[in-house]
């Protein structure tokens, strides 16, 4: 009886010393590379040595009173947090991945699993695919160099394909897999098409996508057509500018070339002007008739003198006739016509 209290009263005190120390979290799950931290804590002052063993294997040793003591392996550090202290691995591998345990000597230890997975790859084969309305449509995914073995699921248009629609396999090489998933896609439209790998450990999972593009054998006539109607328009478009310029280069040329016959009429003209001038200035030596009058008799009167006053033989010969007629009162006016009519004869012989 009393070997029984004894025995009860021992595992008593057991339970209550494992429960002054505690270990979180109690699972971590990281990826190979990524830091790992685990806390260690009690409730009792009695502790002096505090030890960390990964696999069995202690990696870490801690005094109450100065701290971590010198390491062998250089990626495990500790850190101190109020009356609790942290181990930490500062860069995991997969040979870290097992059991981490706190063991304050003398008084209690605890244990917490740590899992260190692989993060691999993702690849959906071809960069896109063309296929007609109707068509069944395969795609292929393959995801390598994983560990554990990732969850493989596919995304048609961003909406998660049910697992019955698609088909994996899982090979094992070494420690890592890789995961081959075939998915059969039928061709109504176009689309994106994804697959995801992913482990517990990653945040999101990986993702690679091709483009489904869907053509309807129908409406290669019509794609066609519509890509003529714009040509066809731009064509003509284009003629009737043409023409338009055209037009205008013709208006522009026919105006100029009247312009430019316009100006040699008038440089002729000019040019005769200029030559008969000249003529009649050469004739009279540059001097003035003082004799003429704008206000004598009319083209008719003038033709009557004319051939009243000229003989058939002032054909044959003419004869010089002064250009100034002396007279120091010559009357212009009707009053004084028969007086000056021998004088006006002559003048008018001479114009």
């Amino acid at each position: 009886m009393d070997i029984d209290y004894l025995l009860l009263v021992l595992l008593s005190c057991r339970i209550q010393a494992r429960d002054q120390v505690q270990l979180s979290p109690e699972t971590l799950t990281v990826l190979r590379g990524q830091e790992a931290r685990l806390t260690c804590s009690t409730s009792s002052t009695e502790w002096t040595v505090m030890v960390w063993l990964l696999n069995g294997k202690s990696v870490l040793t801690i005094a109450k009173e100065t701290g971590p003591l010198h390491t062998v392996h250089p990626n495990v550090t500790a850190e101190k947090s109020g009356d609790s202290w942290v181990f930490v691995i500062n860069r995991t591998e997969r040979h870290n991945h097992g059991q981490v345990t706190c063991d304050l000597q003398g008084i209690a230890a605890k244990t917490a699993n740590l899992f260190v997975q692989e993060k691999g790859s993702v690849k959906v084969f071809w960069d896109k695919k063309l296929a007609f309305e109707g068509d069944s449509v395969l795609f292929k995914c393959q995801a390598a160099g994983w560990y554990p073995s990732p969850t493989v699921q596919w995304q048609v248009t961003d909406k998660k394909v049910i697992e019955a629609k698609y088909n994996s396999s899982t090979e094992k090489s070494g420690t890592l897999f890789t995961v081959n998933s075939n998915l059969n896609v039928m061709a109504t439209r176009s689309s994106d098409v994804s697959c995801l790998a992913s482990v517990s450990a990653l945040p999101e999972p990986l993702r690679s996508s091709v483009r489904l593009i869907v053509v309807a054998e129908v409406g290669l006539e019509k794609e066609a057509a519509c890509t003529l109607a714009p040509l066809a328009i731009m064509s003509t478009l284009f003629a009737l500018l043409l023409l338009l310029l055209l037009c205008i280069g013709a208006v522009l040329w026919h105006r100029r070339r009247r312009q430019a016959k316009a100006g040699t009429q008038a440089a002729v003209r000019s040019d005769q002007s200029v030559s008969g001038g000249s003529s009649v200035a050469e004739a009279t030596d540059g001097k003035v008739n003082l004799g003429y009058s704008g206000d004598g008799p009319t083209d008719a009167v003038h033709h009557e003198l004319i051939m009243e006053t000229l003989r058939p033989e002032d054909f044959v010969s003419f004869h010089k006739v002064p250009d100034v007629v002396s007279s120091s009162h010559l009357s212009l006016h009707r009053d004084g016509l028969k007086e000056q009519n021998s004088t006006n004869t002559r003048r008018m012989t001479t114009v």
